[in-house]
């Protein structure tokens, strides 16, 4: 018995060592890791605000918020995707505000109202409440509430130059959390729309009387549907409403630092819109800078390439981290909401 024990010894012996051997074959990868970039956090279809659409029941607007992980506050960047005036789709871009998140920022994309079933002004008070609502419950997701700024592309863009453009201004404050301020310290306007009777002003006849047009979607936006109240005609036959619903208007002083971008191959948003409210900032004093693509076309992939995004992580850095506009500081109160 005990031979028997001690061959059954050798034999586990034998068999550790030849496994031991055969584990020396494959070495594991050591490395070292300079801590670059922090994790993300994802936090998905928030309601911020409820209301009606036109002939529909009690509505509820969402948005998606990224928060870099950590404890400190965080500044934050209003997201407002695009979609031609007549859908507000918040899962867009995630390149842009994934590279946002990266570089330090909490990012808040939200949804807004859109035509037909809506109309100017009501999707720019969305982003306000958006806004408001963001400040009113910063505790919860790390936000410094005194640095906050808002981009956007195409519908988006025009929506972000808005808000910049009306920092202080009541009469698009309606909706929940009015205690709280909307104004941002800065906006990023990406191929954006300034003045909506003029959209395709650098194309053909023919794309112009497109734009002209009745059925065209920023006559839906501004003026309404004329089966449920709004005006018929077009945005050429009404100037009133037309500039009432058009960036440009509201250009002063007061106005955020603006970054405005644009593509030479653009063919749905002329390039010479984002020029014309660069030009306007510039000639009242207001801190603007524009950027023009080349080859670049409305929407697509030059607008996640690094250079591209440097230039708005850059803009942001410097009016919301940097401290170029700490004369702007927004007053907001000092106790937030409980979280629920």
């Amino acid at each position: 018995m005990r031979k028997v024990l001690l061959a059954l010894f050798v034999v586990v012996l034998f068999a550790s060592l030849a496994l031991a051997d055969e584990a020396k074959k494959f070495e594991s990868h050591y490395m070292d890791v300079e801590l670059t970039n922090n994790a993300i956090n994802l936090y998905e279809n928030i309601p911020f605000a409820q209301g009606y659409w036109r002939g529909s029941q009690l509505y509820a607007l969402h948005m998606d918020i990224l928060v870099p992980a950590g404890k400190e506050p965080l500044p934050l960047i209003v997201f407002v995707t695009g979609g031609g005036f007549i859908m507000a789709p918040k899962n867009n871009w995630i390149q842009q505000r994934m590279r946002l998140a990266e570089a330090g920022y909490v990012v808040a994309s939200i949804e807004y109202r859109y035509a037909p079933l809506s109309k100017f002004p009501l999707p720019l008070e969305d982003c306000k409440t958006a806004i408001r609502w963001l400040r009113a419950h910063a505790d919860m997701y790390n936000i410094d509430v005194n640095r906050v700024g808002i981009l956007g592309n195409s519908a988006g863009g025009y929506l972000s130059a808005f808000v910049g453009l009306t920092n202080g201004m009541k009469e698009f404050e309606k909706g929940d959390f009015l205690d709280y301020p909307s104004d941002v310290l800065c906006a990023a306007d990406i191929f954006g729309i300034s003045d909506i009777t003029n959209i395709g002003m650098d194309y053909d006849e023919e794309n112009q009387k497109g734009h002209a047009s009745a059925g065209a979607t920023e006559a839906l936006w501004a003026l309404g549907t004329p089966t449920f109240g709004g005006k018929d005609g077009g945005v050429l036959a009404h100037p009133e409403e037309s500039a009432y619903a058009s960036p440009i208007t509201y250009v002063s002083e007061n106005s955020a630092p603006m970054l405005l971008m644009h593509g030479t191959a653009d063919t749905l948003v002329s390039p010479s819109q984002t020029d014309i409210l660069y030009q306007a900032l510039r000639a009242k004093g207001v801190e603007a800078e524009r950027y023009v693509v080349n080859n670049a076309a409305h929407g697509g992939p030059y607008w996640v390439q690094e250079p591209v995004m440097k230039v708005m992580v850059d803009f942001f850095d410097k009016y919301l981290k940097n401290g170029a506009a700490k004369d702007s500081a927004v007053y907001v109160p000092e106790k937030t909401v409980d979280p629920e």
